[in-house]
């Protein structure tokens, strides 16, 4: 039985050591170099008295920052994974909550590193991943890890404005990759082409499955996101086959048309999340692609990345939303209403999971653990945590979950009870728009519609006038040249309400 992460490059190493695991544009590191480097890392932050401590990892996006992360693992520590894209307001706060025990940076982030309010040690990756390994060392603190021992915390957006850090264990990683895995149907002749942050729990969709197969992940310049023809060029140039990304990485190639001039010509496996992929968007990928695999991933960061799938079999109507389809096995899907009693059939009610998949919590935050991770209202018998995610969700006919829509997305306009995302889903419909994005003005009680494309905003009023009753129509339509988008790929809504309130005072 596995019960510790490490345990993937420890028997990939022996098969393929030679082989790639992680590539950029530039260099690649091979599985016996990421055996090495790793457990050299970890050696010297023994030696440095850290254990069970977290180390920030604080490099630029890189193959190496990655074998940062398995030294902190083999030091019997945990790794925070920062970058130098976030602002350093935000890394500062970070760094009140966590108190690191040490920071690895890189050349590139060395000297913000010594700029930050921050007393720890700091230590070069190139100058302590070279150090002597201590096997004697590593075996002790193997002998005394047990899988519900934390490995990575992530940050994400308090409520408050101070980030919580999400805390995520062997048990859970190793839950969530299995079935990941197995729905994916990844093996050793995958090439991943990672697109999101490091600093994210979504690249764990690449970097665990790569160690568990002896897989191949390149890291995409993030630059090429801009130009998606260069984009397609460099999945071709490298033989990608798989791709785990937000769905506004992908609708930016599709709306740009880059199809008609280039196609992924090894693309087999298109997996997606974060966002409702428009059904116009979507429909251009499938036809580029006919043979492809597209699967709909859903999941929270609180239930280690993704918990549901759905992998598409059918077409959709332009007004139809696709589904995120059934719980990965081992986790279970409870919908609760506002009494926390299961809704009739077709009704909607908040998504909540239970499972091994669930997180330990926030880390140093037990209340808003427990506000979020709370026992299950329907077992009264044993305790039983459940992570309530504060998403609406509904059952179809065919038995599938669909998402509908945050619940604070869901708004009172005009004495109706409306949710944005069908807002959305109307305007992604038009032929000429690129993709939409809905907010709504609480003070002033105006719905806020924010879109790209060529179209003008009097026609897209029109437009949306024929497709929705009276008091779901945006009382502010503005049209936007690019979305702006968080540093994981979602569409910035906080930015787009500041930028509105800006326009507003």
């Amino acid at each position: 039985m596995q019960t510790n992460v490490l345990e993937y490059l420890e028997n990939i190493v022996t098969k393929v050591p030679e082989k790639v695991a992680f590539a950029n544009e530039e260099m690649g590191l091979t599985f016996s170099q990421v055996f090495e480097q790793s457990r050299a890392i970890g050696s010297f932050l023994h030696g440095q008295g850290l254990y069970k401590k977290p180390i920030v990892v604080f490099m630029k996006k890189h193959p190496k920052t990655i074998v940062a992360f398995f030294g902190a693992i083999y030091a019997g520590c945990y790794y925070v994974p920062l970058d130098d894209e976030m602002p350093r307001h935000r890394i500062e706060l970070i760094f009140k909550t966590l108190d690191p025990g040490a920071m690895i940076c890189d050349e590139t982030t060395l000297e913000m590193a010594r700029n930050f309010n921050y007393d720890g040690e700091i230590y070069l990756y190139d100058d302590i991943a070279g150090k002597p390994v201590d096997n004697q060392a590593l075996m002790e603190i193997r002998d005394h890890q047990i899988d519900t021992d934390p490995i990575y915390i992530v940050f994400t957006s308090g409520s408050t404005g101070i980030p919580k850090g999400v805390m995520a264990c062997h048990r859970s990683v190793l839950d969530y990759i299995e079935h990941l895995s197995e729905v994916l149907r990844f093996d050793e002749n995958t090439v991943f082409g990672n697109q999101t942050p490091l600093y994210f729990d979504a690249c764990l969709k690449e970097v665990y499955p790569t160690l568990k197969y002896g897989a191949t992940t390149y890291i995409i310049p993030k630059q090429l996101f801009m130009f998606p023809l260069k984009l397609v060029e460099f999945l071709n140039q490298y033989k990608i086959n798989t791709v785990c990304w937000v769905v506004s990485a992908l609708t930016m190639i599709s709306s740009f048309r880059t199809f008609e001039k280039v196609k992924p010509e090894y693309l087999h496996t298109i997996a997606f999340a974060s966002e409702v992929f428009p059904i116009k968007q979507f429909n251009i990928w499938r036809e580029a692609l006919p043979k492809a695999r597209f699967i709909n991933l859903y999941g929270p960061t609180e239930v280690t990345g993704i918990c549901c799938y759905y992998e598409v079999d059918r077409e959709f109507g332009l007004d139809e939303s696709m589904p995120v389809g059934r719980p990965f096995r081992n986790t279970d899907i409870l919908l609760l209403d506002e009494h926390d009693q299961i809704p009739a059939p077709g009704e909607q009610g908040e998504i909540c999971v239970r499972g091994t998949s669930l997180t330990l919590g926030y880390y140093r935050n037990p209340e808003k653990t427990a506000e979020a991770f709370v026992q299950n209202p329907l077992n009264d018998i044993y305790p039983e945590l459940i992570y309530r995610t504060g998403d609406l969700g509904k059952y179809n006919e065919r038995g599938e979950l669909v998402f509908l829509s945050r619940k604070d997305y869901q708004i009172k306009h005009m004495g109706h009870r409306i949710e944005l995302g069908e807002i959305e889903v109307i305007a992604n419909m038009y032929e000429a728009v690129g993709s939409a994005c809905c907010l709504f003005d609480n003070d002033k009680k105006k719905i806020i519609l924010y879109y790209t494309g060529d179209v003008s905003p009097k026609d897209m009023a029109a437009y949306i006038k024929e497709k929705l009753p009276r008091y779901m129509v945006p009382n502010v339509i503005k049209q936007l040249e690019r979305m702006p988008l968080t540093p994981n790929g979602k569409i910035d809504r906080k930015y787009l309400m500041k930028c509105y309130e800006g326009e507003k005072a």
